[in-house]
């Protein structure tokens, strides 16, 4: 007891610069190593984490300490390892069972190349909308329609732009959004009216990807679009897979226990096991094969018999999915991001930084704007787009109450800049995730990603004019509390 005072009284508090220098080290080392030499972004992370563990230690810190609250961030993390590992399981059994080879067959039967962008947008939105989950629509229907990209030979960046764009859209205005409903929690707002005060900002971003998408795609020629390859590739497809309805239940699996609010992880597993009995009963594979393909993802190599047919290069592309292993690069980026943000945590670094982003702040756009600074900066250091909503809705929501501004302007200002814009930030969890679900680089699909952008700009617009902006009214909270409890 005694040396644990003794080592407490030995700790000094941090300045704003010893605070925030682990920070510019980190994003300053991504901007030189990421976008110019293109090094992997988990060294410059971890380089922020050392930068950090040497500052806390010259103030006091033991690396107990540090350790201890870099051990608390990953266990945080573990729940998030273990659905991406899920996600890995539940793909490489979907593909070895026919269940997503099936949607790329018909989507590449039925959808119009003219009509490909707006329909991966829409279908996105109306999934993750009805599941509340942006990764798991990513993982299923997103993989399906980036498939038929390919088979459409439409562009793969603009394909995912679209995709990413319509599954952060539904997971934003779903009310079984673990994001949403956090938001909306942090800030002390009830859930609807978050709900209906995004729409300021999400809706105007939904109508420009409607008519850019709609856009771009008119400016294709279906009569290009390699009809010759299509056939090819479908052919190919239904000489592999024996095709029949019951495939579709491993997805009706997920979607009933989204809609249900069942835990997900026994759900993704249930539809892993159904996914690989159908395999076993209605495909040619061995159950070598199918384990093997749930663990390290389907490979043709894999087809057995005596009349293989001839594959192209497209189809191994196409099919060559899923898997636990192939998630590797995911838990390598969640660990190195969780280690920073416990080491920046173990001196209450975020903190300090938050507090003093709000002094001298008088008018509702600069309050607005530093909000998106200080959500965007987290959400980039701790590479989560969950923390910063947490933190930021703590930190200023007297602020916001204070300049007789509803708090919903704080909910939705931190969902514009924090859970939309994780998937276009290169080495978060939610952009690693999609680049490797969809096969196309962040960096690539960033500019056709038009809704992980658009709040922002839109939030700045209304803080601005003023449009859009809700008024603080005394009988917000209590009015909170009953809903809640109610």
């Amino acid at each position: 007891m005694e040396l644990n005072s003794c080592t407490a009284n030995n700790r000094k508090p941090l300045s704003f610069f010893w605070s925030v220098l682990p920070m510019i080290v980190m994003l300053g080392g991504i901007s030189i190593g990421y976008f110019i030499f293109n090094i992997r972004a988990e060294p410059m992370i971890l380089m922020g984490t050392a930068t950090a563990s040497f500052i806390a230690i010259a103030h006091g810190y033991t690396w107990d300490d540090i350790l201890q609250s870099i051990c608390n961030k990953i266990s945080e993390a573990l729940p998030v390892i273990l659905i991406v590992a899920s996600i890995g399981f539940l793909i490489g059994a979907w593909m070895v069972s026919g269940t997503i080879p099936m949607m790329i067959y018909y989507g590449l039967k039925w959808i119009n190349p003219q009509y490909f962008y707006i329909s991966a947008f829409m279908l996105g939105a109306l999934i993750s909308v009805c599941t509340g989950t942006s990764w798991g629509s990513i993982g299923t229907v997103g993989i399906a329609m980036i498939g038929v990209a390919i088979g459409l030979n439409v562009s793969l960046p603009i394909a995912a732009g679209a995709i990413v764009s319509g599954c952060w859209f539904g997971d934003k205005l779903s009310p079984v959004s673990d994001s949403t409903n956090m938001a909306a929690l942090a800030a002390g707002v009830n859930l609807y009216s978050h709900i209906g005060h995004l729409l300021w900002t999400t809706g105007p971003g939904f109508i420009i990807c409607c008519v850019v998408y709609s856009y771009m795609g008119m400016g294709i020629d279906a009569s290009s679009s390699a009809p010759a390859n299509i056939t090819n590739l479908m052919n190919a497809i239904g000489q592999i897979y024996h095709f029949n309805i019951l495939l579709l239940l491993p997805p009706i699996i997920v979607l009933y226990g989204s809609l249900s609010k069942r835990p997900p992880i026994p759900m993704l597993f249930l539809s892993t096991i159904v996914s690989m009995i159908l395999a076993l009963a209605f495909q040619q594979f061995t159950a070598s094969s199918v384990g093997e393909s749930v663990v390290s993802g389907f490979k043709l190599a894999m087809l057995t018999g005596d009349n293989l047919p001839t594959l192209s290069s497209d189809v191994s592309r196409l099919l060559e999915r899923g898997g636990a292993i192939s998630m590797f690069s995911s838990f390598v980026t969640v660990f190195s991001a969780f280690s920073f943000a416990g080491a920046m945590s173990a001196t209450g670094s975020l903190h300090t930084v938050i507090n003093a982003l709000t002094k001298g702040v008088k008018s509702t756009f600069r309050l607005v704007a530093t909000t998106i600074v200080t959500t965007f900066t987290i959400c980039a250091c701790t590479a989560n787009g969950t923390l910063p909503l947490l933190l930021c809705g703590d930190a200023f929501k007297e602020e916001y109450k204070k300049r007789g501004l509803a708090t919903k302007n704080l909910s939705r200002t931190t969902e514009d800049a924090g859970t939309v814009v994780e998937p276009i930030i290169p080495w978060s969890a939610s952009g690693v995730y999609c680049a490797t679900m969809l096969g196309v680089a962040t960096l690539d699909y960033l500019p056709w990603a038009i809704l992980c952008y658009s709040g922002i700009i839109f939030a700045l617009l209304w803080a601005a004019t003023g449009i859009g902006i809700a008024k603080y009214e005394p009988n917000e909270a209590t009015e909170h509390m009953v809903e809640q409890k109610s």
